[in-house]
């Protein structure tokens, strides 16, 4: 009978600790088994509060990078939040996201679903049409 009560404390002790490291452990960005995150936390990023956020993974060793950003940064607007995550400066974001191609531009919502992605150099009519089909027609 003792043995019975030494195992059942044993046992409820394994899924106490199991069930607080599973809730000390950050939840993992949404993958779908492509090269980009699915989804974003907007509070890791400028302007949470904007509609739209354009995100331009870049890094410093990175040349086509610099027309890419600049591209991008011309979306800046009320509606649009616009943030360079340059490696190795924002190295934790390019961490938390598994970024491991740039240049890497993210089309995001207010709730942080990812409506489109470019992975690699992109033209201005690509990247403004992009945001223009996820924001979808003015009402």
């Amino acid at each position: 009978m003792v043995r019975v009560v030494i195992v059942a404390v044993v046992v409820a002790l394994a899924f106490a600790v199991a069930y607080f490291a599973q809730r000390r452990a950050p939840d993992p960005p949404a993958r779908s088994g492509t090269d980009r995150p699915d989804q974003l936390d907007r509070s890791d990023f400028v302007r949470p509060d904007a509609p739209w956020l354009i995100a331009v993974f870049t890094s410093a060793t990175c040349d086509v990078c610099i027309d890419t950003w600049q591209k991008a940064l011309v979306l800046e607007s009320p509606d649009v939040a616009v943030q360079q995550i340059d490696f190795p400066r924002d190295r934790a974001l390019h961490d938390r996201y598994v970024i491991d191609a740039v240049p890497l531009v993210l089309v995001v919502d207010a709730q942080g679903v990812v409506h489109n992605s470019f992975v690699g150099p992109v033209s201005a009519t690509h990247l403004w049409a992009a945001v223009a089909e996820a924001r979808g027609p003015r009402q």
